[in-house]
């Protein structure tokens, strides 16, 4: 009450934020007849001087008035559109780091053009990430004929580009591309063996289009790059042949606001009968047992032209909020398998991860990032939480007049639909133009077979035809048009108006189903109504709709009950969109829940995947490894040491048979014989440096024998990054196995999250310790097959190794006797630069 109050005193936070914003767009404006004024070469010289003032010294906020002053005056000349203030305010928004929720057809293709071109000033680069190629090659085209007029330059990254061009897009000042594949590039990069073959850039600012469809809606499927793993595919036939006999609420549940299928005692008893396993739970059995999850969530919780469509014998996946498909993206933990087992398709081997990283963590490591969406508001707790953007409206350029009208709700799905064919045969016989919103590609189909049974001529845009996404959606404001559509698909194309449309009332949005998230529903609404264009909408529902019967409760059937239901009559009433609106906003905190577990999860793995990379671009980058080999030696000496050297016991007593068998298995070399004087007074940490000298003279021999230093160095690299990589991939494995199973800690009382913590660290910690080991196992025992020749040593896979070594290894020999005291390689250096020996002359 006293927010309220308050807020109607002094504003909201974001109208005063917009208020401090308008003298800058006085200031862009006093710009106006200058920039007019100018010849097109003098217009283009601006970047160069724009550049010239940046490497001076000048912040680049004191360049925005000017910048985007030109930016306006190029799109004029170069595409006939002025970009109005509200846009200024927008541009203003993104450049400041914030997402920028503009009302659709306000133009935020446009706006993105001046933070755009102000940050390109740096030569950092700018990446614009879109929903889909179509719109990232669009958008290249048009907007790319502002920066060509201004000398900047542009690149799309596509699906389906070879390396070289993906690096020529990225080197340009502008980038437009896809939210995978900017993702998926950054992963690639981090599987290469040589530094000319990276493609991306430092990550340095992005803008994200449609920003809560990729932030929000898309962060809850993570990125995976994955390798075929040897596994057969019969079982996943074998266990798909028993789901059907289960029988629902005896052998298995469902919960569908959980999305969960769980056998129950009975269906467990009932399926080792079946499969012939004793006990499904037994460790022997938990791959038979990881099956039979999978392939009864496959048959229960997955449905064919809902979730997936079955196209060439292949099955693809259908985005649950773009209603697109996805091509190339997999289910992964074998749901996949599980899936092409149920259609009876060709199985696909299962793969194991060699890359994954979330959206949430990918786009967390741009230097600056910024969003523009019209729906961005009903999530900004969550965009603050997770990526720390700041949700600003803008408001529109014309007022908004679009009617939107109460819900009206029947007892069955079959009402529903009877009443919204009748709505759109009596607009359609009036001209007015109708797009039909639904939830899925199926009920999409169903109702175009209606339309076409009452001679209703009608386009249908979902998964199936998204090639034509654009062309269709463009015409839906076209007098007397039918458009039926999956929710989301066309976002990003505005919906302009035929004639003769704006007397009949404007676009009629026609939803057959509420979504589970609001954000959806308005963006359907928000198809209509564009730059002050009348329009209308309204969504038609059931009781028997997926949201009201599983999330609605009882709230919504009390009032149903309270006002009355008959055969054919619907309720309008503003109680029951309220408790509609209650029942997604409990839907959209679950969803929110599960992005926050994923991420909480990631950011375990973020921290390993930050010390793997910064490792990997180290030795891409060509950090010469002298010094780091030799200290690994000198760990790994210590290690030997501090495990046999026991300094309660005298010399002669220690395990020497032991000490020179762990020296042998990791150095590829029998230590010499020490001799009574060396021995008196040896403790661990003179053993350490004994083992350290001795495998010092043997990796300085390696060297020399293998080539000429520049080429060890090399050697030196490669051995080491393909270590990194094949023991990274195992640790991915072994910590998906962690996670899998991490659940089932909750039942001993414990967190599973900082179990996951602790147990993924010390996971980590022997990785790493793993990595040093056997990249000095590898680095003393590696002959090349031609050592004259050491080319090539950037492609891994084709350099001939012969290792050597094994059995017992050479006798032991005796030391020979020293001349001088030994230096200890933390002694200070003799040559008295005051350094210690291993930085000095004995480094």
């Amino acid at each position: 009450m006293i927010g309220k109050f308050l807020t109607q005193i002094f504003g909201s936070k974001n109208e005063r934020d917009l208020k401090k914003l308008q003298p800058v767009v006085e200031a862009i404006n006093r710009f106006e007849p200058q920039m007019k004024a100018m010849r097109d070469d003098q217009l283009k010289g601006q970047t160069a001087r724009l550049k010239a003032l940046l490497a001076n010294g000048e912040p680049l906020d004191d360049l925005l008035p000017e910048a985007f002053a030109t930016v306006r005056e190029a799109s004029v000349r170069a595409l006939g559109m002025r970009h109005y203030d509200v846009q200024l305010i927008g541009g203003m928004v993104l450049h400041g780091g914030k997402i920028a929720e503009m009302k659709t057809g306000e133009g935020k293709t446009l706006v993105a053009t001046l933070p755009v071109y102000l940050n390109a000033l740096t030569g950092r680069g700018v990446h614009v990430i879109t929903v889909n190629d179509y719109l990232a090659r669009r958008d290249t085209e048009w907007m790319g004929q502002i920066y060509a007029f201004l000398g900047m330059t542009v690149g799309t990254v596509q699906h389906g580009i070879d390396d070289r061009r993906r690096k020529e897009a990225y080197g340009a000042d502008i980038t437009y591309g896809t939210n995978n594949e900017f993702g998926f590039d950054y992963l690639r990069d981090n599987m290469k063996f040589d530094a000319k073959a990276l493609v991306q850039r430092n990550l340095h600012y992005a803008i994200v289009d449609e920003v809560d469809s990729i932030l929000i809606d898309e962060a809850r499927t993570p990125l995976i790059i994955s390798g075929p793993a040897e596994k057969s595919t019969q079982l996943y036939y074998q266990v798909n042949a028993i789901i059907p006999k289960l029988k629902v609420e005896v052998d298995y549940k469902i919960d569908e606001k959980a999305r969960s299928a769980t056998l129950t005692e009975e269906g467990v008893a009932h399926t080792e009968q079946m499969l012939g396993v004793e006990n499904l739970y037994d460790p022997v059995s938990i791959e038979m047992l990881h099956h039979t999850n999978q392939a009864l969530k496959a048959h229960t919780l997955f449905k064919r032209d809902v979730d997936y469509i079955v196209k060439d014998g292949e099955v693809i996946i259908v985005d649950e909020f773009t209603g697109r498909l996805m091509p190339g993206r997999r289910y992964s933990e074998g749901l996949h398998q599980a899936l092409e087992a149920k259609e009876n398709v060709k199985i696909e081997n299962e793969n194991q991860t060699l890359a994954t990283i979330t959206f949430q963590n990918y786009f967390r490591m741009y230097a600056k990032l910024a969003g523009m969406t019209g729906t961005a508001d009903t999530e900004a707790a969550e965009f603050k939480k997770i990526y720390n953007l700041e949700v600003s409206l803008i408001p529109t350029n014309m007022p908004m007049i679009r009617k939107d009208f109460s819900d009206v709700i029947y007892k069955t799905r079959r009402e529903k639909f009877n009443a919204a064919i009748e709505e759109i045969k009596q607009l359609h016989k009036k001209g007015q133009p109708v797009l039909v919103g639904t939830v899925s590609i199926d009920i999409s189909e169903q109702l175009a077979g209606k339309l076409k049974k009452q001679g209703i001529p009608h386009e249908v845009l979902n998964a199936k035809n998204h090639e034509k996404e654009a062309e269709i959606i463009s015409m839906a404001g076209q007098k007397g048009a039918v458009t039926i559509s999956t929710n989301m698909a066309g976002r990003g194309t505005d919906i302009v108006l035929g004639e003769g449309v704006t007397e009949l009332g404007g676009l009629h949005i026609l939803g057959t189903e509420r979504h589970e998230s609001r954000r959806i529903d308005n963006q359907l609404r928000g198809r209509s109504g564009r730059q002050g264009d009348p329009g209308s909408s309204r969504f038609y529902l059931a009781l028997e709709d997926d949201l009201l019967r599983i999330f609605g409760g009882e709230r919504i059937t009390g009032i149903m009950e309270r006002l009355g239901m008959e055969e054919g009559e619907p309720i309008e009433h503003n109680l029951i969109s309220r408790a509609i609106e209650n029942a997604q906003s409990k839907v959209e905190a679950h969803n929110f829940d599960i992005r926050k577990h994923l991420l909480e999860y990631d950011d375990v793995m973020n921290q390993q995947r930050e010390v793997i990379y910064k490792q990997r671009r180290d030795l891409l980058t060509g950090v010469d490894l002298k010094s780091t080999i030799e200290d690994i030696i000198m760990e790994s000496a210590e290690d030997i040491a501090a495990k046999f050297a026991d300094e309660r016991a005298l010399p002669e007593d220690w395990d020497w048979v032991a000490i020179s068998d762990a020296v042998f298995q990791q150095f590829n070399f029998r230590p010499a014989e020490m001799d009574a004087d060396t021995l008196d007074g040896l403790n661990q940490e003179g053993l350490a440096q004994e083992i350290y000298d001795q495998a010092h003279v043997r990796y300085e021999e390696k060297a020399a024998m293998l080539g000429s230093g520049d080429d060890f160095r090399q050697l030196e690299r490669m051995i080491m990054l393909q270590t990194v990589d094949n023991l990274w991939k195992d640790h991915l494995l072994s910590m998906d196995h962690l996670k899998e199973g991490i659940g089932l800690r909750g039942y001993a009382q414990q967190n599973p999250l900082l179990v996951y913590k602790k147990e993924g660290f010390d996971m980590f910690q022997e990785t790493i310790g793993r990595i040093k080991s056997e990249t000095l196992g590898i680095l003393f025992r590696i002959q090349l097959a031609e050592p004259d020749h050491i080319e090539n040593l950037h492609k891994p896979r084709e350099q001939k190794l012969i290792f050597s070594g094994g059995g017992d290894g050479p006798p032991l020999k005796k030391t020979v006797k020293r001349e001088a005291d030994k230096i200890g390689r933390n002694d200070p250096c003799p040559c008295g630069s005051g350094k210690k020996y291993k930085k000095c002359c004995g480094g």
